[in-house]
């Protein structure tokens, strides 16, 4: 654009220019914003008044084979303008992950005839259509295909069917005022786990009460050939069942030693937060092979999913035991208890993960914690466990020194838990682990501060246990959970959670001092780092050198991640390259033990031959500190705060 000079014209002719020069910046300025304006989405905001009528909702789920779910659904509407929403921002997910490309063959009809439908120009998860005079209701009907390759949802004995992703609901309402009657089909004679409560059943149909579309979301179906289903609060004041759905039948078999720590699980969960928030509650638990593993949190259930083996090898599994632990602890802390920026009116409207450091890492904590104090890890394996926390955080996560702990919050959306070249210097989602470690911190200040009369415990009770029986959400803020830490002790609370959470390099190693422990390093692994690397599931670094030399490894021989900064960095090792040979040795991991081991007596670079893009190189990396393997070691002198910690609670 060129610039109109005014200099050199007589004065009278000056202001007449200067007001058409500043028209047409003004003209050209309100197009720019008119283009701007034009480029939001149609879909009308939510208000917080009741739907019309009830949608039912069937999906056929029983198609094992090929993984289609089929959904037919029956929306009361009214003549003019519609917008339906199929569910983007996903609870528990933290990010915009509704898997809208999974959804297709969408066809939409009023009193038996076909009604046109326009997917919206700027969301994707939006589709507009004009409902005809004289149509009191539309029928929708679509498929959601299901994964084919890995971390299925359905194989050829169970199921994990989650509703948001087999229903489309209407714009411009909460979906707590949204009723639905919802209805499945399972593949012939399966049995199910769900929060819902059943109104019929006709065979593998099962029909269920109608329901809030918030809570309809809530609560998803695990369903198997091979069903269990376990009670683990036998004569509480509210059901909790273990549902689990397995591989094999030998997998669901439970020695009665493995039962009393899961029902123990359960009496310790109360007994920490004095109150429960659900009528009934359900871990919905898949042992298996094949159906990917999982994680996710609901009010009145959760989704979890570990190997077939969780019960048969149970001596050799003690890594992620601490699943179901934060699962069920999340039904205080997330669900009934949640972070305001997190909160949101329906399933399209975007959520803030600003507080995840208390949603993910105070639940991380004492997930944990209760896991210790059910009996399901043996003190050992919780020391163990923190100490492979402690050591990300003293060697491992150089990211801290551009990234702040609150700033790892923004990875759901950011990252979207895709794979990391570089996770030490990128980091991903350190709210969960690093939260973990600070309230450690906490713990141990709050009994200092009160010489021992009170802990983390008091204001679990205090923040979490409020309104016994409730489970309407019950929204938090930064200064709420300040305010509340300061009925437990007062502190300037508010400038230790800000030096922890929104500062470069915070001091996350603190806590194990605090609690009367301090982390070293051996060249011997503990036994559950063992487990923890022998486990064949896809997430594994399977085998551990990052305290060392600086690396992990899969089982296929590659480089799953480099130390940002560490002895393998700087040699030029990338992740993603496949290790061929150490010191001129076929590589495995008993050779590349050898050589790090070597390298610490006679001083020698470990040669490494790494094939990386169809090519060959060898490195030298210039490292010479053994073996290093984290352990937790008494502090003698000092309060064992850890140890009370964990014990379980009378």
């Amino acid at each position: 654009m060129s610039v109109v000079s005014v200099a050199g014209l007589p004065a009278v002719a000056r202001p007449r220019l200067t007001r058409l020069v500043v028209a047409i910046a003004m003209t050209l300025a309100s197009g720019v914003l008119a283009a701007q304006e034009v480029r939001t989405d149609q879909v009308p905001p939510p208000q917080d008044t009741p739907y019309v009528g009830t949608v039912t909702l069937h999906v056929d789920a029983s198609d094992t084979a090929q993984g289609i779910f089929r959904v037919h659904e029956t929306i009361p509407v009214k003549p003019g303008a519609l917008t339906l929403l199929y569910p983007q921002w996903i609870p528990g997910d933290h990010s915009p992950t509704g898997p809208i490309a999974m959804l297709a063959g969408l066809k939409l009809s009023g009193n038996g005839k076909s009604l046109i439908w326009k997917r919206d120009k700027y969301n994707v998860y939006a589709f507009h259509l004009d409902v005809p005079a004289g149509v009191s209701s539309i029928d929708a009907d679509f498929q959601y295909l299901s994964g084919r390759s890995d971390d299925f949802e359905i194989t050829d004995r169970m199921m994990d069917m989650e509703w948001s992703k087999v229903s489309l609901y209407p714009a411009g309402y909460f979906s707590r005022d949204i009723t639905f009657a919802p209805s499945v089909t399972l593949a012939h004679g399966w049995q199910l786990g769900v929060a819902l409560e059943t109104a019929s059943q006709s065979g593998d149909t099962i029909t269920f009460k109608p329901v809030t579309f918030n809570n309809l979301v809530d609560s998803p179906i695990y369903a198997g050939q091979y069903f269990k289903r376990v009670d683990l609060n036998p004569g509480g004041d509210a059901p909790v069942h273990l549902d689990i759905v397995a591989d094999a039948p030998k997998y669901l078999e439970i020695t009665p030693e493995q039962l009393k720590v899961h029902r123990a699980l359960v009496t310790q969960a109360v007994k920490l937060f004095g109150s429960h928030h659900y009528d009934h509650y359900d871990f919905l638990f898949s042992l298996s092979d094949q159906m990917g593993g999982n994680g996710t949190e609901h009010h009145q259930s959760s989704e979890d999913g570990l190997g077939a083996d969780y019960f048969t090898a149970w001596s050799d599994n003690a890594p992620e035991r601490d699943l179901l632990a934060h699962e069920y602890t999340h039904s205080w802390n997330g669900k009934f208890r949640r972070p305001a920026d997190l909160w949101t009116p329906n399933f399209n409207v975007p959520m803030g993960d600003s507080l995840l450091w208390v949603y993910e890492g105070q639940t991380q904590y004492w997930g944990f914690v209760l896991t210790a104090r059910a009996g399901i890890w043996t003190p050992q394996q919780f020391f163990d466990a923190l100490a492979m926390v402690a050591a990300n955080y003293d060697r491992n996560r150089e990211g801290f020194q551009w990234r702040t702990l609150e700033d790892t919050t923004n990875d759901p959306t950011a990252a979207r838990r895709s794979g990391l070249p570089y996770r030490s210097w990128q980091m991903s989602e350190d709210y969960y682990s690093g939260g973990q470690m600070m309230w450690l911190e906490v713990d141990a200040k709050l009994r200092a501060l009160t010489h021992d009369h009170k802990s983390l415990d008091d204001f679990a009770q205090a923040f979490f246990g409020v309104d016994n029986g409730s489970y309407v959400t019950k929204t938090y803020t930064f200064d709420d959970v300040v305010a509340a830490l300061n009925t437990v002790a007062p502190y300037d609370w508010a400038a230790f959670l800000h030096a922890h959470v929104d500062t470069l390099n915070p001091p996350l190693q603190n806590g194990l001092a605090a609690t009367g422990w301090k982390l070293v390093y051996t060249d011997k692994e503990s036994d559950y780092e063992k487990q923890y690397n022998s486990r064949p599931e896809p997430s594994r670094h399977l085998y551990n050198f990052a305290w060392s030399i600086g690396l992990t490894m899969n089982d296929k021989s590659q480089v799953n991640d480099v130390r940002w900064d560490g002895p393998a960095f700087k040699a030029g090792v990338s992740t993603g390259a496949t290790l061929v040979a150490v010191n001129g040795k076929d590589y495995s991991t008993d050779v590349l033990k050898e050589a790090i081991t070597a390298a610490k007596d006679d001083q020698t670079p470990v040669q490494l031959l790494l094939k990386y893009q169809g090519g060959f190189r060898t490195v030298a990396v210039d490292y010479h500190g053994g073996l290093q393997y984290p352990h937790l070691v008494r502090v003698e002198g000092t309060p064992d705060y850890l140890s009370q910690i964990i014990a379980a609670r009378k």
